[in-house]
């Protein structure tokens, strides 16, 4: 799902979230044991889809998402139930801002940069659940699916790369965590060239509802 999830459909990322946190049992652990998988993921992506992407549309993004980095670093130490239900209403909240947007599009104009940047920092360092919200940051703007794939690749990239410290420092990896992260990483891959022709077979329209639908199915998984 991860490596599908990269080059072909991002909501599906959104879906692994709470399925890593039921089998981890800990969103906290779960987050740091995905990393290393998404940072696989993400060099295909980036590697496959190298000419369509926009890094002009993610500078804005650069110091919002470093402060929401920082704050996740310290939610790292709360309760588990706490922060699965905080990263649920963050992505209903994200879902909810697109759709609109969508309907009706001078109701919500072009979200601020500093809260998705914030947002995004901060789901994903505590359970890489940064997807929906980039998501639909990127569908905001229409961008169409090569170019949000794309730009989102080299996004993601960089910061699970730049998450790593991060959970090093907090105790969050280990020994288990990188050998099970050894098996699992030929199965990204897999996925990933499975990912590059979902992409191209899907329609702009069927590919919104897609990433919508899964992001709102995930969250509500968390709430569990």
């Amino acid at each position: 799902m991860i490596g599908v999830a990269k080059t072909g459909a991002p909501g599906l990322a959104a879906l692994t979230v709470p399925l890593m946190v039921f089998t981890v049992g800990d969103s906290r652990y779960s987050a740091a044991w995905t990393a290393p998988l998404l940072i696989v993921g993400d060099v295909f992506a980036v590697w496959y889809w190298r000419r369509h992407a926009e890094a002009r549309e993610l500078l804005s993004l650069v110091p919002w998402v470093a402060a929401g980095m920082l704050l996740g670093g310290v939610a790292l130490r709360m309760d588990d139930s706490v922060l699965r239900r905080v990263l649920g209403v963050i992505v209903l909240t994200m879902v909810v801002l697109t759709v609109l947007q969508r309907r009706r599009p001078s109701a919500v104009r072009h979200g601020p940069a500093s809260v998705y940047g914030v947002v995004a920092g901060f789901a994903t360092t505590i359970a890489n659940a940064a997807g929906p919200v980039m998501a639909s940051y990127l569908l905001l703007k229409r961008m169409p699916k090569e170019k949000l794939v794309a730009t989102g690749a080299w996004f993601f990239l960089v910061v699970n790369i730049a998450k790593l410290p991060i959970y090093a420092v907090n105790g969050l990896l280990s020994r288990a965590s990188m050998t099970y992260d050894a098996l699992m990483a030929p199965l990204v891959v897999v996925g990933a060239l499975a990912g590059f022709g979902l992409l191209r077979r899907m329609s702009q329209r069927v590919f919104e509802v897609v990433t919508l639908g899964l992001a709102t199915i995930s969250a509500l998984f968390l709430f569990r």
